[in-house]
């Protein structure tokens, strides 16, 4: 038998490693090391919710441990790790597949490693073999679950984050099918107890060359769509300047919006709406420098606009200011692009 130590380092060692490669693969790197911490944290968080609550349902239900590891236990886990990653998707902290996939790999990669410290600590005289299984094959399969989950609550949700974020409604229900695709991966790997070693060859040959898969795929979309999304407002912004936007509709009822305010919020509003659509255009072309490994070089002007965009919103008071983001039809994926620009900006 192994010493302990390097039972642990093969149980907990692989789904870091994979983290780490997943992250540096990563062109965009959306999620940051702060970021992945507090993901691995809620994740553990998750593991140890879900120690409590198998023993409760197993001690509540008449059900045997072999129909327990293959209906209950996936049940009970993926919904406690997709009820993490729910929220991350409510603060409005995923914008793209790539990151999706961190995101939910990230918090499955906690709930492995605090299950499996939980196993070492229970099972201290297992054999290497079981390590072997638990770190190549469980905590790869966790933190696949979880990221598959991520992966297509974000397809399904992408239309919604990139229409009007005025319009917006969190459906939760759009979560169900990735949820049932977690179960079915979970269950279908506990179904091979008999043959644990196939298992975890399947997991960690499939897992990874999915996400890898997805990281290559997300980002020739996410380079698009940033392409599409800068062109659009790169043109909205010269109609502002112009005076094409005033003549709109929408810039008609921001004008009689800012009639309304009086002179020196009006002046404070159109203010804001320029310097808006500028940072957003900035924030699409930060997201492209970074995929492209560019130094961007505005980083102190960037800031000080985004100083000035925020004492605007305290000035004009939030009413005004979700109006005038309605008429100017930005996205949720606007609003955490500039979320990003900012948190980009600060760590510089």
């Amino acid at each position: 038998m192994l010493p302990m130590f390097i039972n642990a380092a093969i149980v907990l060692s692989p789904v870091i490693v994979c983290l780490v490669a997943f992250e540096r693969v990563d062109a965009f790197k959306l999620v940051s090391f702060a970021e992945i911490l507090a993901l691995l944290a809620l994740g553990g968080a998750a593991a140890g919710g879900s120690y409590l609550a198998n023993n409760s349902v197993m001690d509540t239900f008449p059900l045997g441990l072999g129909t327990f590891q293959q209906v209950g236990a996936p049940v009970v886990e993926e919904v406690l790790k997709a009820l993490l990653i729910v929220l991350v998707f409510a603060l409005n902290r995923v914008g793209y597949m790539i990151d999706a996939a961190i995101v939910g790999f990230a918090v499955g990669a906690g709930f492995a490693i605090v299950e499996n410290i939980l196993y070492l600590n229970q099972f201290a005289g297992a054999s290497t073999g079981i390590w072997l299984v638990r770190g190549f094959g469980t905590a790869i399969m966790h933190g696949g679950a979880a990221a598959l989950f991520s992966v297509i609550a974000q397809l399904l949700y992408a239309p919604r984050l990139r229409a009007d974020a005025s319009r917006f409604r969190f459906n939760p229900l759009l979560f169900v099918p990735g949820l049932l695709a977690a179960i079915a991966l979970h269950a279908a790997f506990n179904r091979f107890t008999n043959a644990p070693l196939e298992a975890m060859a399947v997991v960690l040959v499939a897992v990874p060359l999915t996400l890898v898969t997805i990281f290559v795929v997300g980002e020739t979309h996410t380079h698009r769509w940033l392409a599409q999304s800068k062109a659009a407002h790169a043109h909205l912004l010269a109609d502002i300047e112009s005076g094409a936007f005033a003549d709109s509709a929408h810039g008609r009822a921001i004008a009689a919006l800012a009639s309304r305010l009086g002179a020196a919020l009006g002046a404070a509003l159109n203010e804001y709406i320029h310097l808006y659509a500028e940072l957003v255009v900035l924030a699409d072309a930060d997201l492209l420098a970074i995929e492209a490994h560019e130094v961007t070089a505005h980083k102190d002007r960037v800031r000080a606009k985004l100083h000035r965009l925020h004492d605007l919103e305290k000035m004009l008071g939030h009413a005004a200011v979700m109006s005038v983001r309605q008429h100017l039809h930005f996205s949720r994926n606007d609003l955490w692009k500039m979320h990003e620009l900012e948190m980009h900006t600060a760590r510089g």
